[in-house]
C-alpha cells in the first residue's frame, strides 16, 4: 500500500531545495550573460589578439563535460599552495561559489555563440542606413543592433536557461543540497534495503534450483 504521508514529507523536503536550484540557475545565467557579451564582442572585433583566445575559451568549455569543470574548480584549484594562500581562497573553498563559477563559465561559452549569431543576424541594410543618418556607434548599437539581436537570441536563450536549471543537479556532487542533493540524501537510507530485498527475491529461486535439479537418490 502506498504511504502518502511518506510521499508528502518527501515532497516537502525536495521543495526546500528549489530556492537553491533557482538561485544557482539565475545567478549563473546572469553572470554568464555578462561574460558572454564580452566574448561575443571580442569574437566580432576582428582583432586576432582578442578573437583567438576567445575562440579557444569557447572550444574548451563547450568540448569538456560540466562535471569535469566542477571537479577541476572545486578539487583542482585547492591543490595549488599559491591559491590556498591568496585572497580568493575564502571563495574557492566554498562549494556554492565553485559551482556558481563553473556554471557561469560554462553557460558563457554557449551563450556567447548565441549572442554572436544574433548580432550577425542583424540586417546590414539597417546598420548602413543608421550610419548614413549620422548615428553614432553607441547609439547605433543601443537603438538598432541590440534590440534586433535580442529578439533573435531570446528563443535560444530560453533553452539555455532551462539547460542550466537541469545542470544545477551536478552541484550535488560537491555537497550542495539542492533538489538532486536532497533526493540522493533521501534515497541513501532506503535504497540498500530495497536493493537487498530485490536480491533476496531474485536469488531465493536460484537457491532452490539445485534441490529440484538433483537426481533422486536410490
Amino acid at each position: 500500500m502506498m504511504d502518502f504521508s511518506f510521499l508528502y514529507g518527501t515532497l516537502l523536503t525536495l521543495l526546500t531545495g528549489v530556492p537553491l536550484t533557482l538561485q544557482l540557475a539565475v545567478s549563473s545565467v546572469a553572470l554568464g550573460t555578462v561574460l558572454a557579451i564580452v566574448l561575443a564582442l571580442a569574437r566580432l572585433s576582428g582583432l586576432t589578439l582578442l578573437a583567438w583566445p576567445t575562440r579557444f575559451y569557447v572550444f574548451v568549455f563547450r568540448s569538456t563535460p560540466l562535471l569535469v569543470q566542477i571537479f577541476l574548480i572545486y578539487h583542482g584549484l585547492g591543490q595549488f599552495p599559491a591559491i590556498r594562500t591568496s585572497i580568493l581562497w575564502p571563495i574557492l573553498r566554498e562549494p556554492y561559489w565553485c559551482a556558481l563559477i563553473a556554471l557561469s563559465l560554462n553557460t558563457a561559452a554557449y551563450s556567447s555563440e548565441v549572442i554572436r549569431g544574433a548580432l550577425l543576424s542583424v540586417p546590414t541594410g539597417q546598420i548602413e542606413a543608421a550610419r548614413a543618418c549620422g548615428m553614432r556607434t553607441i547609439v547605433l548599437y543601443r537603438r538598432i543592433v541590440f534590440p534586433l539581436a535580442l529578439r533573435q537570441a531570446l528563443p535560444a536563450y530560453g533553452n539555455e536557461f532551462i539547460l542550466m536549471v537541469k545542470a544545477t543537479s551536478l552541484a550535488s556532487i560537491i555537497t550542495l543540497m539542492e533538489v538532486t542533493g536532497l533526493a540522493a540524501k533521501l534515497i541513501s537510507p532506503v535504497f540498500p534495503r530495497y536493493r537487498n530485498s530485490r536480491c533476496c527475491r531474485r536469488d531465493l529461486p536460484l537457491d532452490q534450483l539445485p534441490r529440484h535439479a538433483a537426481p533422486p537418490v536410490g
